[in-house]
């Protein structure tokens, strides 16, 4: 069985877990349903090596000095939870592109050249995990809930190039190419909030996570101060945010993407709740 099959696997493992305990929690408990969305500056790092021939020829472009702009983002995450037992997930989409002229700043076959190149590079990605949470400990002051499940990384890249010369290795001088990678990850960490101050308005939010899979290693981390206003909606300042995976090196695949998360924006978070009784 591969890594994506063992992955997928574990996360839905994770999720059948949590419903079954939520169903042994008290009948009269009512399911309580969370919702963000929230806002940063992603960025991207790393290498990736574009099929620029039939005889196996690259292009290597480093993401971190083709993409400098952000087209489109967006950010929220849902959890519902019955008693103790709960599942939560993840959404990130962002979408980079920009065009490089007259640059030198890639490879062929990893050997530097000595041409102009005009370059167009765009960069579609997706980050989704989803986990099952079990809840560790609630009272008025600290909320802190495991979580176990796993985190799927789809990347789309498309390269498109104009040389100034001609390039032995390479057939032409311009060339459209492009390299998907798709992973998945288990994860497992741990997340909640410290509230204090008057009527425990005032609350610390905090997330992390670690895992492995068909990344050599993934990890996230949230922290920052929030404020809670009567008509049930939170404001958040994270001042730690970060995301990072390691991807394997291998034939036809980015090499040690880091996708991550940076300048944290505020967070508004709605929160409702709904219950099953007084439901028809």
């Amino acid at each position: 069985m591969n890594q994506k099959s063992s992955a997928a696997i574990y996360c839905a493992a994770a999720v059948a877990a949590a419903v079954p305990g939520a169903a042994q929690a008290q009948a009269d408990e009512p399911w309580k349903w969370e919702a963000a969305i929230y806002g940063y500056f992603p960025a991207i790092g790393g290498t990736t090596a574009f099929p620029a021939a039939a005889g196996g020829s690259t292009i290597d472009v480093s993401t971190g000095d083709v993409v400098d702009a952000l087209k489109f983002a967006f950010m929220g995450q849902i959890e519902a939870r019955k008693g103790k037992w709960g599942v939560w997930s993840d959404l990130v989409y962002a979408d980079f592109g920009a065009s490089r002229q007259g640059t030198r700043n890639f490879t062929v076959n990893h050997q530097p050249v000595s041409v102009d190149a005009n370059m167009v590079l765009d960069v579609k990605t997706w980050i989704w995990s989803l986990a099952g949470i079990y809840n560790l400990e609630s009272t008025p002051e600290l909320n802190a809930d495991l979580l176990f499940g796993a985190r799927l990384l789809d990347m789309q890249q498309t390269l498109s190039w104009s040389l100034s010369n001609d390039i032995p290795a390479l057939p032409g001088r311009s060339g459209t190419a492009s390299v998907d990678l798709v992973n998945w990850d288990a994860i497992v960490g741990v997340k909640g909030r410290d509230h204090f101050g008057a009527d425990h308005r005032w609350f610390l939010p905090y997330y992390l996570d670690i895992g492995t899979g068909e990344s050599k290693f993934t990890w996230q981390i949230n922290a920052g101060v929030g404020y809670r206003f009567d008509w049930g909606v939170d404001i958040r300042q994270l001042a730690l945010p970060g995301l990072r995976l390691q991807v394997r090196q291998s034939s036809g695949k980015p090499r040690h993407e880091r996708p991550g998360r940076r300048r944290g924006l505020p967070l508004v978070e709605a929160e409702f709740e709904s219950d099953a009784r007084k439901m028809p």
